[in-house]
């Protein structure tokens, strides 16, 4: 579970989007007043965001430290603490709302994540994210993938030949498409959309390393698995619902990936709250 590069642009943007020029409301608060103060989770969920929520603090104040008592990709039950804060009361209530929309989403991501997981357990079938991110978070998001046991596919269009159905009518046919990028990207393994088994053995034929069977039945997913005998890699994609993983890793597909980890998620209940002065940490 590897940190993106990208955190403290991301963390600036968002505070930069709330922020602006200044809490107004934060000046009732005396500017040398320091506060304790308990984020606690409302949901069971896995964790994900504690990078992200740091650095806003980070950003914020030189006088805010936070004591985490769970790790990313912990899983959390109802009214867990997640960690303690102390600092500069301003800056506490100035980078809550921030601090916390990244610590709901990304924990979103994460428990979604390990649902999907848990349904393949016992399989050698993968699960696979997607680039149906939220903007701007997509390298958060894949983060928060890994901390559910998912697996990031291409991080952009960048890292990786995908080629779905308009670049093969540009191209002309299957064939064609696999040819051109081949013969300009010849160390890139190329994987291409694949609708209809009758494309598949054309598919195989011109090179392809890796096949995304978009909205095949269960049927046709096994059928496709014994068509291929194992010459290429089998991705599974196309509106899954977690019902039909089990019953899709079971046909011997590699892979199965799924749009709804990063753009169906339910965001995670937390809640911060300032500690009475007679509470302990």
């Amino acid at each position: 579970m590897n940190l993106p590069k990208d955190i403290k642009t991301v963390v600036q943007d968002a505070i930069d989007e709330d922020v602006s020029n200044g809490d107004i409301t934060a000046e009732l608060i005396m500017a040398d007043t320091r506060r304790i103060a308990r984020v606690v989770c409302r949901d069971a969920a896995v964790l994900c965001g504690t990078a992200w929520f740091d650095e806003t603090f980070r950003q914020l104040s030189d006088d805010c430290a936070v004591t985490w008592h769970k790790n990313d990709g912990d899983r959390l039950e109802v009214n867990d603490i997640v960690c303690s804060l102390e600092g500069s009361a301003r800056a506490l209530v100035t980078g809550e709302r921030t601090a916390l929309n990244f610590l709901q989403t990304l924990s979103g991501t994460a428990t979604i994540t390990r649902e999907y997981v848990n349904h393949l357990r016992g399989t050698k079938t993968i699960l696979l994210d997607t680039r149906k991110t939220i903007p701007r978070l997509r390298s958060a998001q894949k983060y928060a993938v890994t901390c559910g046991g998912g697996d990031n596919h291409r991080c952009g269009l960048f890292d990786g030949i995908l080629i779905k159905e308009n670049h093969i009518a540009a191209a002309g046919s299957i064939p064609a498409a696999i040819t051109a990028l081949r013969a300009k990207f010849p160390d890139y393994s190329i994987e291409i959309e694949i609708e209809s088994a009758r494309d598949i053995d054309p598919a195989i034929a011109a090179g392809a390393n890796m096949l995304l069977l978009d909205n095949f039945s269960i049927p046709d997913l096994r059928a496709a698995v014994e068509q291929t005998r194992a010459r290429v890699k089998l991705e599974a994609s196309g509106g899954i619902e977690l019902e039909d993983m089990r019953a899709i890793a079971e046909t011997g597909v590699d892979f199965v990936s799924v749009g709804a980890l990063t753009k169906h998620l339910r965001a995670i209940d937390f809640s911060m709250r300032f500690l009475t002065r007679d509470r302990d940490v």
